[in-house]
């Protein structure tokens, strides 16, 4: 699918009360888009694809700033945005966010939920034309676009069970906001499961990794690895009173799959398996998935496309935690943001003779050299230099004010990358089989089965000395693994350890958090103020 996706034409959010800003040039009248069964399928399917990365803030699922990657990254342990100084104070937000004292005004919050509906809101209106066009496709393809939009829709819904749980399920393009209803969390999650159940068969099995006609896009791996993702954290997501400290129990809840009964943790090993034999593989080096041009990966399952002549999607993510004269010295503009938590160095065993292999590809540390090797310079003239065990939350009167905390070094860099680096050959990852393996690992110990195999199979990819299997080391493995792509809150979560960053003898905790209720965040404020319908989720 390496090639312009068309603009969809003739968007409104009636959801949200307001219209989106998207009136490009080029637009043509709604009803000249689709005539024929090729300009219905780029306007109903392929364009919805323009909007799983972004180029501005709060939009795409990763790549920008200030939404859905947020949330679930800087609400946890993995990453941070320290106070330095001047930069990165905001308002207070990144504070907010490592103290878990958010409100219904945050601005993350609503960026992320008006972001998400609007994809729901353009999948609506696309299975609606292909309704109404169905005539100008055979049944066959009628069948296949109409289970790729549903897919992708119920992906998006699967965001806003996991961020707000008590969410509205919509399933037209003209309702307003002023009128839906709220639905509980286990209304969601069985919408979702629903969802993906009635069109996964109708998915095409293709890569979605490679170079293609499915390239980028949602296919069967993709939706079973949803479906992997839902059932292991079903104990969370059946919840609907995370506050009063008690949850299903994973191994009592029930359900039907290829006319068997399973429990949560077989159904977790059952869509592992099936994902499986689709012919994904662990890369014998994990950076193959990360680097530029990483479209043969045999590991990646589903990913944001990225092509800095083709695409505007950025990926800011690394740019962000880069300090400026380490950017600069790639031709870039860094913020110099992000960081890795102390945490995440305990985890890593930073600096220590078990120091896991993993860290020195996922973070700069220490003395940082250009891509020739040559020494880069800080603002002072001395050789720049990160200092991970001296990032704090506020290092405003810090002598490594600029410099501490271990920096993002996930992808490798394009030395090709335009728009100041944010345009890059490097897809961004969302799905791999890595997370599959643990995912199966995790779900096997839970249900008395071992998924020692599983966890050994990460652990000797990594080069690392094995470790027994039990609920804290696959914790572990899974940030030693998967950080900075997005889902350590889901797994601190799940694993009943999500809390603030109190880090340092001076913080202390701002809120009473143990009955859970930042496990979810609040519905936003002015959402709120559009419906009397809707009702704030319990502890905001």
């Amino acid at each position: 699918m390496r090639k312009r996706i068309l603009p969809l034409y003739l968007i409104t959010l009636l959801l949200v009360g307001c219209n989106l800003d998207e009136h490009p040039r080029d637009q043509i009248p709604e009803e000249q888009a689709y005539t024929n069964a090729h300009d219905l399928f780029m306007n109903t399917v392929a364009t919805l694809y323009n909007y799983i990365g972004g180029n501005t803030d709060g939009q795409g699922l990763q790549g920008t700033g200030r939404g859905v990657y947020d949330l679930q990254t800087f609400s946890s342990d993995e990453a941070m945005l320290p106070i330095r100084g001047g930069d990165w104070y905001d308002g207070g937000m990144w504070e907010t966010m490592y103290m878990h004292s958010w409100d219904d005004g945050l601005e993350l919050h609503n960026n992320a939920w008006l972001y998400l509906y609007k994809v729901i809101n353009l999948c609506n209106h696309s299975l609606e034309e292909l309704e109404h066009h169905q005539n100008m496709l055979t049944k066959m393809q009628y069948t296949e676009y109409n289970a790729e939009v549903r897919a992708l829709r119920a992906i998006y819904y699967w965001y806003l069970l996991d961020l707000f749980a008590r969410v509205p399920i919509i399933t037209t393009s003209q309702a307003s906001m002023r009128y839906v209803q709220q639905s509980n969390r286990t209304q969601v999650f069985r919408f979702v499961i629903d969802e993906l159940l009635k069109v996964c068969d109708h998915l095409m099995p293709d890569n979605s990794v490679k170079p293609g006609d499915y390239y980028g896009r949602v296919t069967r791996p993709v939706a079973l690895f949803v479906l992997a993702k839902l059932m292991l954290n079903a104990e969370v997501y059946l919840d609907d009173d995370w506050t009063d400290k008690e949850r299903p129990d994973g191994s009592q809840i029930r359900f039907q799959i290829d006319n068997q009964t399973m429990n949560a943790w077989e159904a977790t090993i059952y869509y592992c398996e099936e994902i499986k034999r689709y012919g994904f593989l662990l890369e014998k080096s994990l950076i193959t998935n990360f680097m530029v041009r990483n479209e043969q990966s045999n590991e990646n399952i589903w990913v944001i496309p990225m092509d800095k002549d083709l695409y505007r999607t950025q990926n800011c993510n690394m740019l962000r935690s880069l300090h400026y004269r380490h950017a600069a010295a790639y031709g870039f503009t860094g913020e110099n943001g992000t960081s890795a938590t102390k945490r995440v160095l305990e985890i890593f065993d930073y600096n220590t003779d078990q120091e896991d292999n993993r860290f020195k590809f996922f973070y700069w540390a220490g003395v940082v050299e250009d891509l020739d090797g040559n020494p880069i310079l800080d603002r002072t003239g001395k050789p720049l230099v990160y200092y991970p065990d001296k990032v704090a939350k506020d290092l405003s009167n810090s002598p490594f004010v600029e410099t501490a905390g271990a920096r993002m070094q996930k992808y490798t860099i394009d030395k090709n990358g335009t728009k100041d680096g944010k345009l890059t050959d490097n897809d961004i990852v969302l799905f791999r089989l890595a997370d599959v393996y643990l995912m199966e690992a995790e779900a096997k110990f839970r249900n008395g089965e071992g998924g020692q195999d599983e966890y050994n199979a990460i652990r000797d990819r990594a080069n690392m000395p094995r470790r027994p299997i039990s609920l804290q080391n696959l914790l572990d493995e899974r940030l030693l693994e998967l950080c900075w792509e997005g889902w350590r809150r889901q797994d601190l979560i799940r694993f009943g350890q999500f809390k603030s960053l109190y880090e340092g003898e001076d913080i202390e905790p701002v809120i009473d958090e143990s009955d859970g209720h930042t496990t979810v965040f609040p519905i936003p404020g002015d959402i709120l103020k559009l419906n009397e319908n809707l009702t704030q989720n319990p502890g905001y």
